[in-house]
């Protein structure tokens, strides 16, 4: 191989520091797929991490619910950690230590969503108190992300004195803006998505067997019932403009396309104004409304106010440099498809209500199913996190979750693609590759070698494909399209 075309490999090999610096040691496993084909054409970008004036670059995880569910180390109950929200995870982690090794400061904020109707009834048929289920769920997710080495830093809890103090400070500034008023509502309630559905949001079912029939959130899938109750409501519907401005404006404020098209839609369906509490008659687990003791806040209303806490919220110094420096706006909010509505919708909206910056970003991605089936607990086929680290090692599912998971489209998840992936890509291509580079047989110096003065012609195609990797994989990356840039890389590779 001539020099240059070592050189080259190189630097394709640092390219893969992003994986590389994210992976721990962790032990070998046996089996595969072939990879899929990633264009070399640089996507089009705009980064929401460019720097501007001044300030650290702020990633978020969803916060993670603790509402239902057991297992063998969880008696109490509460939710079980489960893949999807390992993903999640691991997405905004890679994207941390990518932005760490162009020398940028970065925040990363992970924690869980601890007050709702769920979490006080989950409470209640265990015999404990809100706080000790809390406590329970929240310490395993907190286990699971060190399990991980998620590098978060800021663990956040919705129960967090400071928290709520953030949380009530953002309910006083929509308040004395005018977007907040008490008024009548009915409609469509779902205890399980702690949320209210139009009409045109639910659909009518029957019981194939008793033939009962029943409504749903047709976004959801969740079992809905009429009801009406005096509540605080939020002037969503005032926000439709702006936030089209919003996702006009910045092109790549959600991503990927196919969730932008999504939130264009349901604001060009209309937006309705939003209960935004709940009668403590009903619901006593929850932040209490500023100047109201019989009411709590809404839970997502209360849990989105967890991206400003992490920042300082209140700040003490409101200048836009020491906001910046805070950390807000956050630059990439990484988020499931099934809570896009409350991010991309009603979160940019209470922001803008406030007088405060939405986010630069939001990135949605997919959900995980197992060989080709909905995970499901009456299936029986959930992921344990923990199990699939313990089985084919951290490093290995790290990998697996960033190069398959996708975010327009659900990603399969099986022990033969896992075992695969590993002895193809990581293995048989990566591994063989730095192997050969660094040998004594083609590089007794163990140095990079100089760039030669002509070279092989028939190189060409490979030379010009590295020569671009580079800008590929940045881009992709900027994006948070983590797994085309590491098709990128293997496509390169497997040249």
């Amino acid at each position: 191989m001539r020099g240059l075309e070592c050189r080259q490999l190189s630097s394709s090999l640092r390219l893969t520091q992003a994986w590389r610096s994210s992976f721990r040691h962790s032990r070998p496993i046996r089996a595969f797929g072939s990879p899929s084909a990633y264009s070399t054409q640089v996507p089009p970008t705009t980064d929401p991490t460019a720097p501007q004036r001044q300030g650290p670059i702020y990633i978020t995880t969803p916060i993670f619910y603790v509402n239902a569910g057991k297992s063998e180390s969880n008696t109490i109950g509460g939710e079980v950690p489960h893949i999807g929200h390992l993903h999640s995870a691991v997405l905004a982690d890679t994207l941390k230590r990518f932005h760490e090794m162009k020398g940028r400061k970065v925040m990363l904020s992970t924690g869980t969503d601890e007050h709702g109707l769920k979490i006080q009834q989950a409470a209640s048929a265990a015999g404990v108190s809100e706080i000790e289920l809390c406590n329970n769920v929240s310490q395993r997710f907190k286990e699971l992300f060190d399990a991980a080495n998620i590098s978060y830093t800021t663990y956040i809890r919705t129960t967090e004195p400071r928290h709520i103090e953030a949380a009530k400070m953002l309910w006083n500034a929509l308040l004395k803006n005018g977007y907040i008023y008490k008024g009548k509502h009915e409609g469509w309630y779902s205890v399980s998505d702690e949320a209210f559905y139009a009409s045109t949001q639910v659909e009518e079912l029957m019981n194939e067997k008793t033939g009962a029939k029943y409504h749903v959130s047709i976004e959801t899938g969740k079992q809905v019932e009429w009801a009406t109750e005096e509540n605080y409501m939020f002037r969503l519907s005032q926000f439709a403009e702006k936030l089209n401005e919003w996702i006009e404006q910045n092109p790549n404020a959600i991503q990927p396309p196919s969730r932008k098209m999504e939130v264009q839609e349901w604001i060009r369906a209309g937006l309705s104004d939003l209960s935004i509490s709940r009668p403590k008659s009903r619901l006593t687990w929850g932040v209490t409304v500023p100047g109201d003791d019989s009411h709590v806040m809404y839970v997502w209303l209360d849990a989105l106010t967890n991206y400003l806490t992490v920042t300082g919220y209140p700040w003490k110094d409101t200048s836009e440099k020491s906001i910046l420096e805070a950390g807000w706006p956050a630059a990439v909010q990484i988020v499931g498809k099934d809570i896009l509505r409350f991010h991309a919708v009603y979160w940019p909206a209470f922001l803008m209500g406030a007088g405060l910056a939405p986010p630069r970003q939001v990135v949605a991605h997919a959900h995980w199913i197992m060989n080709n089936m909905k995970m499901s607990k009456s299936i029986g086929n959930v992921v344990d996190p923990f199990d699939a680290m313990r089985e084919y090692g951290t490093d290995t599912i790290r990998f697996y979750l960033m190069n398959d998971g996708g975010l327009a489209d659900d990603a399969n998840y099986s022990s033969e693609l896992i075992q695969g992936r590993y002895k193809k890509l990581l293995a048989g291509q990566l591994g063989n590759l730095l192997s050969r580079s660094t040998s004594q047989a083609l590089n007794p110096t163990q140095r990079l070698p100089t760039q030669p003065e002509k070279f092989d012609p028939r190189s060409q195609p490979l030379l010009q494909k590295l020569q671009q990797l580079r800008q590929v994989y940045n881009s992709y990356m900027k994006q948070s399209q983590v797994s085309r840039a590491s098709g990128a890389v293997f496509d390169a590779v497997a040249e």
